[in-house]
């Protein structure tokens, strides 16, 4: 018989990838989502109807408990929660409700029932702050610099002592950066892949951006969730930090995006100190040594293929 899956926030980047990875191994999926009307409208994938849709709300433990034994998933991904990094200073709240509380009711809800079913946890290179020139590991100091952050690490943290005090089949998958045409319009890619194409196309526009001296670990979203998929393929559940192990300025990102536009980018970026974020991370990298050796995943897309792929996709959408 075929696995079943349940992906908690199947209509976003991640969701949209990780659902069609499964339905292609044969699982039947089913999967909810907070924003159904707003990110399907985008990304109106063929592979949406064949997801069975059911309701559950992540952040409340009797919806999850619900939705848990009426579908009774071999597998759960849990990829809902506020996701952007900017405005989780402006509702640090939701932020901490929807994911750690989210994270924390799933758990619990897998100890109650005593349920066999293997958990994903969404963890985020954003707990570790700033990371050293050789790149965060499993085993990095914790240090977060936003309330995502802090609430991507409690999540981390919760998902580990359900593991150790209660043999909970459950783990964290440590992602940096990754991104795909199927970013939402709140991310900084999406703004200026979109900025770019429109100004490729004869509309006189600039591109307003915050700092563009920090760098990042980035890489396409399409790899990234085949690495969530083999972590729950392992007999012995563990954490990994998936990352591509290369930082890139986000200057560079840009220069890149223009220049495969034939454009330059000089003549079209503005600063504006107003979109700087109150704390913000100037340096980060991972180090997926561990993810390579034991789940055989490799990042394969280099810069720029990332932003080759994320220009083609937006054109095509």
């Amino acid at each position: 018989m075929s696995k079943s899956a349940l992906v908690l926030g199947y209509t976003g980047q991640d969701g949209q990838f990780l659902t069609k990875l499964l339905l292609d191994k044969g699982y039947k999926v089913f999967g909810s989502s907070r924003n159904f009307t707003t990110d399907v409208a985008r990304k109106n994938n063929s592979w949406n109807n064949d997801i069975h849709k059911v309701t559950i709300i992540p952040s409340d433990f009797r919806s999850v408990l619900i939705g848990m034994n009426k579908t009774k998933p071999d597998e759960i991904y849990n990829l809902s929660g506020q996701s952007s990094v900017g405005y989780s200073f402006e509702d640090p709240n939701e932020t901490l409700t929807s994911i750690s509380g989210a994270t924390q009711n799933i758990l619990e809800a897998l100890r109650i029932t005593g349920s066999c079913a293997k958990f994903y946890n969404a963890g985020s290179s954003e707990m570790f702050g700033e990371t050293s020139p050789r790149g965060a590991d499993e085993l990095s100091r914790i240090n977060p610099k936003s309330p995502y952050g802090v609430a991507k690490a409690a999540s981390f943290f919760q998902t580990k002592i359900y593991r150790e005090a209660y043999s909970i089949n459950c783990c964290t998958g440590i992602l940096f950066n990754h991104e795909s045409e199927f970013r939402s319009k709140n991310f900084v890619t999406y703004k200026i892949i979109d900025t770019a194409l429109r100004i490729s196309k004869g509309e006189k526009l600039k591109l307003q951006m915050g700092r563009t001296d920090i760098q990042r670990d980035w890489g396409y979203a399409g790899d990234y969730v085949l690495a969530m998929w083999k972590m729950l393929q392992n007999t012995e559940t563990k954490d990994y930090v998936i990352a591509s192990g290369k930082a890139v300025k986000l200057t560079d990102f840009i220069a890149e995006v223009f220049s495969q536009l034939n454009l330059n980018f000089m003549n079209y970026m503005e600063t504006d100190k107003d979109l700087f974020r109150p704390h913000d991370i100037m340096f980060s990298k991972g180090n997926p040594i561990k993810a390579n050796k034991e789940l055989k995943w490799k990042a394969s897309h280099n810069l720029s293929d990332l932003v080759d792929k994320l220009l083609k996709g937006f054109q095509e959408i």
